[in-house]
Parts: C-alpha cells; sequence; structure tokens
C-alpha cells in the first residue's frame, strides 16, 4: 500500500539570524502545536569529556558494520555502550529518513546504506492516529516491515495526532487526546504493540507542534495531550518508550516552543530539525554550523541544559550553479557535530519539500561520497549494543 509520505509545511521566509522555518512531514498534515510552559532544568549542563579516538582504522571501502556496532574509539576502558535511554556516551547516532512505501522500508533502508557505506543506527518513519481498517495501516505502530528493521536498527517512530486523508471530523485534537477520548480504541491499542515489541524506541508526539497552533489548539492544550499519551503509557506498564519531543527550532516561533515543553519529568530526548533551504525559501547559503548553532545554543539555554540532543532531521538543499556545494556542506558536518554540546544524534533528511528548489535530497554522486566520508568519522559509529 501507499505509504503517506512525509512533507513540510510551507513557511515563511527564514530568519538571517538562525533558526528556520520548517514543513511537515506527511501529505497534508504539518506539525503545529504548543502546551504549558517549560519546567526550568535544575540540573547543570553535563559536560561529556571529549573523546580522543585511538587506533581507529577505517576499513577499506567502508564495508556495513555489524548489528553490534563498529569500535566506537573510545579510550582506555571507558564504557561506550548507550546508557538506559539509548544516549551513547562517547560520540553520536546517525540516523536517517529514507522515502519509502509501507511494504518496502526495509529494501530502500539497505539501499540507502549501501550509498552511503554504512548501516544506520536510526531509521525514522511516520505515523497518524488513524484507526486500522482492511489495509489501511497508517496508524499501525511498529509495522512488521519496522519491527524486521528495527532487528539491528533504533527507530524512531513519529505519531501525529491526524488522521491523513480523513474527513475534518476525524481529526483528532489535542483536548480530545487530553480528556482520553481517543485511549481505547488508539492510544492504547498502539501502546500495547509497543509494549509487546519489547526492544526500546524512541517516541515523538506531534513534532513540530509549534507550527500547529492554532489549529490544533493552544500550546496548553498540547501538554495536557502530551502529558496524557505520557502516563497513559505509564500506566499500561509500557516502559521500553524514550520520549522524545522535536520543535522545529525555528527561533521566530520561540515564545510557543518554551509554552509547549512539556517538563523534563516527561522529555528524554530534546530534538530540532534545521535545514539550509537556500532557493527553497529564498535564503541566503547557510553552512552547516549556521543552520544548527543558534537554534543548539538557545535550546540549552531555553529549554534543557542537559537533556540529549537529536538533530532530528537535517540536510540541504542543492545549488545548480555550483554542483560541488552540497558535497562541501556535508564534509562539514563532523566537525561541527563534535562542539554541538549534548547533540547525540543527527538524521538526515534525504527527502524534497513542497515547491520549486525545495528537493533536500542528496542530489548527485559527490553529494553521496561526502556524505559517505563524513558519517565513516568515529565519533558517528558508537555501539548498539
Amino acid at each position: 500500500m501507499r505509504f503517506n509520505r512525509p512533507h513540510r509545511p510551507f513557511r515563511r521566509k527564514p530568519s538571517t539570524t538562525g533558526g528556520q522555518p520548517r514543513r511537515n512531514p506527511h501529505e497534508g498534515n504539518p506539525h503545529q502545536e504548543q502546551a504549558a510552559g517549560p519546567s526550568a532544568s535544575s540540573r547543570r549542563r553535563l559536560l561529556i569529556t571529549s573523546v580522543t579516538v585511538v587506533g581507529a582504522v577505517l576499513v577499506a571501502g567502508l564495508a556495513l558494520r555489524d548489528a553490534s556496532g563498529p569500535d566506537s574509539g573510545a579510550t582506555g576502558s571507558e564504557d561506550c555502550r548507550p546508557t538506559a535511554l539509548l544516549e551513547p556516551p562517547c560520540g553520536a547516532w546517525f540516523g536517517a529518513f529514507v522515502p519509502h512505501e509501507r511494504d518496502d522500508l526495509p529494501e530502500k533502508v539497505r539501499a540507502y546504506e549501501k550509498r552511503v557505506g554504512r548501516e544506520l543506527d536510526i531509521v525514522y518513519t511516520y505515523h497518524d492516529m488513524s484507526l486500522a481498517s482492511g489495509t489501511r495501516r497508517e496508524g499501525q505502530l511498529l509495522t512488521p516491515e519496522e519491527q524486521r528493521v528495527g532487528e539491528d536498527h533504533l527507530l524512531l517512530l513519529s505519531w501525529e495526532s491526524k488522521w491523513w486523508g480523513g474527513t475534518k471530523q476525524q481529526q483528532p485534537t489535542w483536548k480530545q487526546i487530553a480528556a482520553g477520548e481517543l485511549d481505547d480504541k488508539v492510544i492504547d491499542v498502539q501502546a500495547r504493540r509497543i509494549k509487546d515489541y519489547g526492544k526500546k524506541v524512541f517516541l515523538s508526539f506531534d513534532l513540530e507542534m509549534d507550527t500547529r497552533t492554532p489549529a490544533s489548539g493552544t500550546p496548553a492544550d498540547y501538554v495536557k495531550a502530551y502529558r496524557h499519551l505520557h502516563d497513559r503509557f505509564r500506566e499500561l506498564g509500557v516502559d521500553n518508550v524514550v520520549w522524545t519531543w522535536i520543535t522545529t527550532g525555528y527561533l521566530d516561533h520561540a515564545d510557543e516552543i518554551k509554552k509547549m515543553y512539556p517538563g523534563d519529568d516527561y522529555v528524554d530526548w530534546v530534538g530540532y530539525n534545521q535545514y539550509n533551504y537556500y532557493r527553497c525559501h529564498d535564503a541566503g547559503w547557510l553552512t552547516f554550523a549556521q543552520t544548527q548553532n543558534a537554534t543548539h545554543d538557545w535550546i540549552r539555554a531555553n529549554i534543557s541544559d542537559d537533556k540529549p540532543l537529536m538533530l532530528s532531521e537535517f540536510g540541504t538543499a542543492a545549488d545548480s550553479g555550483r554542483p560541488q556545494r552540497q558535497a562541501e556542506w556535508y564534509a562539514q558536518v563532523p566537525g561541527v557535530l563534535k562542539d554541538l554540546d549534548g547533540v547525540k544524534a543527527a538524521l538526515q533528511w534525504n527527502y524534497r519539500d513542497p515547491g520549486p528548489h525545495c528537493n533536500l535530497a542528496l542530489a548527485n554522486d559527490a553529494a553521496w561520497d561526502s556524505l559517505r566520508k563524513a558519517v565513516a568519522d568515529p565519533y558517528l559509529n558508537q555501539p548498539l549494543r
């Protein structure tokens, strides 16, 4: 069956001071919403000691690593195995959104991995909150194909309070979710599926919620809905979810983003999605560092100073006038990433956005070669177990 592929809502012109606007990862299903104010973190930021990579040797041809992951490059006896919240202590995960139909996810992931010269750590997929009927599986978390991929990858499931292609009356609202109206037919069903799966998964509820107001409700409505979802999972004994809160990171939305943070007790990871849109939004060309630094620093100062951070989607448009420019952009990723305090995962967005000049996928062999070299860096090759 056809996969309702993600796309981003067309945004306003990006800010030139950092933090670009973003779109929505499902056709006809933008990410927008808000909620109550963030609880200030009482903990000081954990400064992770820089890890010196000793004796790391890249395997000729950059062969795919086995499911246990390559040598982490940690010094001495440092334990680089992931924590209980799937945080890699000695570096960062590399993942991607790979365009696919529901039934060919494993094949599309393997094809992407072959081109990039390594296995992904995290595979990113999207779901709505529709009821399963007939062959419809958009609302089914952990499809058989996702479970196959999850045998040797981590999964990030993005769950949206939408019914893709449904009527206006079928669209869930934050108030309905917070009131428990979706518990029996939607939330409890999917919570039990995740519990039965057993392995830990990253789960995001209404990513880019800061683009969803006022259509989906108020910031306070979002926070109540998020907390209800979290609490309902806990009541059902679902303890294999790593709660991942993902915003656009667009700093023109700063006030809304702060109001929509559910609080440290409800969030395990904080993610944000920033891009070099270039002509897609009539913006100037921005380096990888320029797309990330301002949003990163703002999140550390205003949302959490110690939660692990995720570049849940990153990427760049191509420049038709300079075919090598996209490759040059990806070459910067490892060096910049290592200086972003607490960023423990980076997921490449290998797909288009709506509108002219908005294809953010890797455009040519030079770009693929550059990304291949970037993600071969030992910092981005951490043990999955």
